[in-house]
């Protein structure tokens, strides 16, 4: 009887364990998720402010990013600022498309370096915000004016001759660089005729070959010119071009003439502009960085259209190529005067051209843009084609320090690979 008292004690104990395991069961699947969300926190106790302050700063670094680098993005294009959200969109990409420079006869180049242009970016952008022509819509940007001051004053030259002077913008370029020095423009209107309809510049230390006293530079007496102006050695004087014509036909007239230093401000690139340029003229398949293929289903032809829709003057295969596959010149063709004179050339006229450039060619050197497009906000030159610039993009920093976030941003929408050459007759 004992034995069947203490075996049913055992048993009710047993059922009553199962019962109690059964309700704590029951209870832990009933408790609230907020109830144990609070038993977690207080468990964490002083680590949960330090996780919390974390992530708060965490996510505030994120935003800032975020809104810097859209601040940044080329405004005129909202893809742009999808890229850097990590979506499609354009990249620089400097030179990726080849950035084909004519070759010198020995290989020379410039003196001045990248630190000289830099300091001199700072010295000019309080000059460039005194300008008298403040809106020069159809004249020189920011880059090449800055580009002609600072190769104006470095040559130091005693004299110098601008053909194409447009309101005088130019003029006045140069007169920032040289006080002292003299000028003759040449100009199918003078200045002055644009003061009526708004500010122009007229230079009084200034000869001027306009409006029905013009004579186009080819037809300039030139050895009469240097002597009223008391000028012995040509190598002391400077050339500016910008008056949209064969770049080929001008480098044979100064060339005839004995100057020696030579600036084209549009120095267009192959497909693009309205006449024969320089770039143009050595994109040749045995320059790096030049030739090109007019086969639509190239890794050239599939770079080129993607970029298209970003750069306003990026070149599809279509735009570069003519209908019989001529890439050279613009579809073939050799422009001049404004884009009123063609003429179609052969290949074989195009690689001689360039032959004979290469001939008298001293040095070549293209200005590079002043700074990045996530910097300026420019969306028109495609940078595929151009050199690395001056302040590379994301150096925001040094954009500041020099003045240049103060510019507005259209003064950078007119960069078209200035060029500074020096020739000389070819060695025989």
């Amino acid at each position: 009887m004992l034995e069947r008292m203490l075996s049913a004690r055992r048993g009710q104990l047993h059922s009553d364990g199962a019962e109690v395991e059964d309700d704590e069961s029951k209870t832990r699947k009933h408790i609230s998720f907020a109830m144990r969300v609070s038993t977690h926190l207080t468990r964490l106790g002083y680590l949960l402010p330090c996780i919390l302050l974390g992530v708060v700063l965490f996510c505030i670094a994120l935003v800032s990013t975020w809104s810097r680098k859209l601040a940044c993005a080329p405004s005129s294009d909202a893809a742009s600022r999808f890229r850097f959200l990590g979506f499609d969109g354009p990249d620089s990409d400097f030179g990726s498309l080849g950035v084909p420079w004519c070759r010198s006869k020995h290989g020379k180049t410039v003196q001045w370096t990248s630190k000289d242009l830099l300091k001199g970016l700072e010295e000019f952008v309080p000059i460039y915000e005194t300008r008298p022509i403040k809106n020069n819509m159809y004249g020189m940007g920011f880059d090449h004016s800055f580009g002609l001051w600072f190769m104006a004053r470095w040559l130091k030259p005693d004299l110098m001759i601008e053909s194409g002077a447009f309101k005088g913008h130019s003029t006045w370029v140069l007169r920032q660089a040289m006080p002292d020095s003299r000028i003759v423009s040449l100009s199918p209107r003078h200045p002055e005729k644009y003061l009526k309809k708004g500010p122009a510049y007229v230079d009084g230390n200034c000869t001027y070959f306009a409006g029905k006293d013009f004579v186009d530079f080819g037809s300039v007496d030139w050895g009469s010119v240097m002597k009223q102006h008391g000028i012995t050695d040509l190598s002391r004087v400077l050339i500016f071009f910008d008056d949209h014509q064969n770049e080929l036909k001008r480098i044979k007239q100064a060339l005839k003439a004995g100057f020696q230093h030579l600036i084209f401000e549009d120095n267009y690139d192959t497909g693009t502009g309205d006449h024969y340029s320089l770039r143009q003229i050595c994109d040749q398949s045995y320059i790096r960085g030049g030739g090109h293929s007019c086969f639509r289903d190239s890794d050239e032809a599939r770079e080129r259209a993607r970029r298209k829709k970003f750069w306003e003057k990026a070149v599809d295969i279509d735009e570069l190529c003519g209908a019989g596959e001529e890439w050279w010149g613009v579809r073939g063709q050799m422009r001049d005067d404004f884009n009123h004179s063609n003429k179609d050339i052969s290949y074989t006229e195009h690689f001689m051209n360039s032959r004979y450039v290469e001939s008298i060619l001293d040095v070549y050197w293209e200005l590079p843009p002043v700074a990045g497009p996530s910097l300026t906000h420019q969306s028109r030159y495609d940078p595929a084609r151009v050199s690395s610039p001056i302040v590379e993009d994301g150096r925001f920093g040094l954009f500041t320090r020099l003045g240049l976030s103060s510019l507005e941003t259209s003064v950078f929408n007119g960069y078209t690979q200035m060029v500074y050459l020096q020739i000389s007759e070819p060695e025989s």
